[in-house]
């Protein structure tokens, strides 16, 4: 439709051509929500959870593109990628404020209904924290009986992280890093090493030398600071819906989240700042 055009004018015959909603199906989006109860907040739930999971499939999308350009040599090209991953990141978060409407009494007017289905179990999230470096063998248990799950999930396990990715660069930048770093053990979380502080103090003292490195240094600060964000919005969420009550899927609830929120991924490049 051009600016001169009326909606009466629009084209309307898509007999030869996609529409708007057959483009981005959307029947078969809205046939996926299915409230199993009455309950009117049941809409609101599915709805914010649906959506999340629309938006870490983009994140998980984006990463990977990162982490493709960073395997092969690039630093700045990247930052497209991540900066995208922060945006996408904001409106998860951004979502608990919706879910936050929600009080005590709407949510267990519903909650009966799901069991033991929990957020804990999302494929997706669960390939963002590997991605990310949050890695533990034990968190592919709920995924065991998909193999079209848990086969990407594990692959991901062992393979590098972003952070593990940005680390090869900053070695082939000449900076030195120890064997034990850059051929560290792939399926656990790395914890920190004083070698890669000391790399990271030399790219922020120097950083017009280093400018692409401090660049990719700090959008991954933007990430882990959005993720820290997440969390601790999740979990508040959910103290101010089932206080400390045990979570759904066997979790401790409001317990393991708290605890969630010592987690650091990229350690050094938070170290650096008191360092510096």
């Amino acid at each position: 439709m051009t600016s001169g055009d009326s909606p009466e004018q629009a084209h309307t015959d898509f007999t030869r051509s996609l529409s708007y909603g057959d483009y981005l199906r959307i029947d078969t989006l809205l046939s996926a929500h299915h409230p199993l109860t009455a309950a009117h907040d049941e809409h609101l739930f599915i709805s914010v959870h649906h959506v999340s999971e629309l938006w870490l499939g983009l994140i998980v999308r984006e990463l990977r593109a990162a982490m493709s350009l960073l395997t092969a040599g690039v630093t700045d090209a990247p930052l497209k990628m991540l900066s995208r991953v922060v945006r996408a990141q904001e409106q998860m978060t951004n979502a608990w404020e919706v879910l936050k409407t929600m009080t005590p009494a709407d949510y267990l007017s519903f909650r009966h209904a799901f069991g033991q289905a929990s957020g804990f179990q999302s494929a997706q999230y669960r390939m963002m924290e590997f991605l990310l470096g949050n890695r533990k063998a034990a968190l592919l248990g709920p995924f065991e009986q998909r193999s079209d799950l848990h086969g990407p999930l594990l692959e991901a396990l062992h393979a590098p992280s972003l952070y593990d990715l940005t680390l090869r660069r900053l070695a082939a930048s000449g900076l030195e890093l120890p064997p034990e770093v850059l051929g560290r053990d792939l399926s656990q979380s790395y914890s920190g090493h004083p070698a890669v502080l000391a790399a990271w103090l030399a790219v922020y003292r120097d950083t017009r030398r280093y400018w692409e490195l401090y660049e990719l240094a700090e959008k991954l600060i933007d990430v882990e600071d959005n993720f820290r964000r997440w969390r601790f919005n999740h979990l508040t969420t959910v103290e101010r819906t089932i206080g400390f009550k045990s979570g759904s899927g066997g979790t401790s609830g409001a317990g393991y989240l708290r605890r969630a929120l010592d987690t650091v991924l990229f350690p050094e490049l938070w170290d650096v700042r008191t360092n510096l």
